[in-house]
C-alpha cells in the first residue's frame, strides 16, 4: 500500500464553514460492510440502527478555547506540561520572533516564552496569579482548523463543542459528536443501546497529513486517554460497540490491546489492523491522506470507503469538522 492510495478529489466548495442550522440536521451516508452498498440517509435516523445489547461510545472530552491573540501574534495551546498547569506545549506566531524569553501581552494576560521545541513548538509559562483555565474562557478563541477560513464566532463556543463534553484538554473537537443532542441521546437509550464515556484529548497530530509514501512507518503524537470502570464494564458487557468518532475507536482499542483503561497512545491504525473492540462507527469525512481516513478504510475497506466518498462528492455532502457524516454497520 502506498498513500497516494488513500487521495480523492473535494471540490472546495463542499468544505462545511459553518455548522448545520440544527445540530442534529446532517446527513447521514450509511455503508453497509457485508453487503459492500451504501445509501442516503438522515443522523437524525441514527437511533433506528441500533438493537438491543449495543454500547454507543462517545468521546466526552472538551475543547480548550486555546488560541491566544494579540496583534500579529498568536499562541495555540497543546497541553500543560507543568503540575501548577501554568507552562503548556504551543505553536507561537511568529516563529522568528518568539524565541526564548520573549514576552507576550494578552490584552492583561502575561506570557513568557520558557523553552524551544521540535516542529516549532515553544514551551510557554502564564505569568501573574488567575487561573489559566479562566483567563482562556476570558480571552481564548476556540481552535477552528484551517479549512474553515474565517474567524471563529461566540457560537462557534456552543457549536464546536458537543452537548455531553465534560473533561477538558482537547484542542480541536471529536467532530462525529457534534451531531448528538439531548433527544438523539435519549433515542439512543430507548434503542436499548447503553451509552459509555470515553475521554480522548484530541491533539493536532491526528489531524496532520501523512507526509511519506510508506505510511507504515510514520508515528502519530501521543494523546492522553482514559476509561471509567462503570464506562468499561457497560463496553465489556456489550454484544456490539458502535464507537462515535476515530478518537473513541482509538481510546478503545488502545484499552483492549494493553489492559489499561488510562494513559498515553500512538496507536495509528491503517488497512490490515484486525479491531479488538470496534464493531461500527460514526464518524465524520475526514482530508484525503491523513490517519484519520486510514483508520475508516480499515475498517471499512478502501475501496467500499473511497467509492462511499466519491458518492459523498458527487451527492454534494458537506465535509469535514462541520460537515456530514458517516454510519459503518
Amino acid at each position: 500500500m502506498r498513500l497516494s492510495d488513500f487521495d480523492y478529489e473535494l471540490p472546495e466548495e463542499l468544505i462545511a464553514q459553518e455548522p448545520p442550522a440544527e445540530r442534529d440536521g446532517a446527513r447521514m451516508l450509511v455503508v453497509y460492510r457485508a453487503e459492500q452498498r451504501f445509501e442516503d440517509r438522515q443522523f437524525r435516523e441514527f437511533p433506528s440502527f441500533l438493537r438491543e445489547g449495543d454500547c454507543v461510545v462517545l468521546n466526552d472530552s472538551r475543547v480548550l478555547p486555546s488560541r491566544l491573540l494579540a496583534g500579529k501574534s498568536e499562541v495555540l495551546l497543546l497541553e500543560p506540561v507543568s503540575a501548577d498547569q501554568r507552562e503548556w506545549r504551543a505553536l507561537v506566531r511568529p516563529g522568528r520572533k518568539l524565541r526564548i524569553g520573549a514576552g507576550i501581552q494578552f490584552e492583561d494576560l502575561s506570557v513568557e516564552v520558557i523553552a524551544q521545541g521540535e516542529r516549532g513548538e515553544r514551551t510557554i509559562r502564564f505569568l501573574g496569579d488567575e487561573d489559566v483555565y479562566a483567563a482562556l474562557d476570558r480571552l481564548g478563541h476556540m481552535p477552528l482548523p484551517p479549512y474553515i477560513k474565517r474567524q471563529d464566532r461566540l457560537a462557534d463556543r456552543d457549536r464546536y463543542q458537543t452537548v455531553f463534553a465534560r473533561e477538558r484538554g482537547s484542542v480541536a473537537a471529536p467532530t462525529a459528536g457534534l451531531h448528538f443532542t439531548g433527544d438523539v441521546l435519549d433515542r439512543v437509550r430507548n434503542a436499548g443501546a447503553a451509552l459509555a464515556k470515553v475521554t480522548l484529548h484530541v491533539g493536532l497530530g491526528t489531524f496532520q497529513p501523512i507526509d511519506r509514501e510508506d505510511f507504515e512507518n510514520h508515528h502519530l503524537h501521543f494523546e492522553r486517554y482514559s476509561i471509567t470502570e462503570d464506562s468499561w464494564r457497560d463496553i465489556e458487557a456489550a454484544s456490539r460497540i458502535v464507537a462515535v468518532g476515530t478518537t473513541s475507536v482509538r481510546t478503545l482499542e488502545s484499552a483492549a490491546a494493553t489492559g489499561r483503561r488510562s494513559g498515553a497512545t500512538d496507536l495509528f491504525i491503517y488497512p490490515g489492523y484486525h479491531f479488538l473492540r470496534t464493531g461500527a462507527m460514526l464518524t465524520n469525512f475526514h482530508l484525503p491522506r491523513t490517519s484519520l481516513l486510514l483508520l475508516v478504510c480499515a475498517l471499512a475497506g478502501t475501496e467500499l470507503t473511497l467509492a462511499a466518498y466519491r458518492h459523498a462528492v458527487a451527492s454534494r455532502y458537506r465535509f469535514f469538522s462541520y460537515g456530514d457524516c458517516m454510519l459503518i454497520l
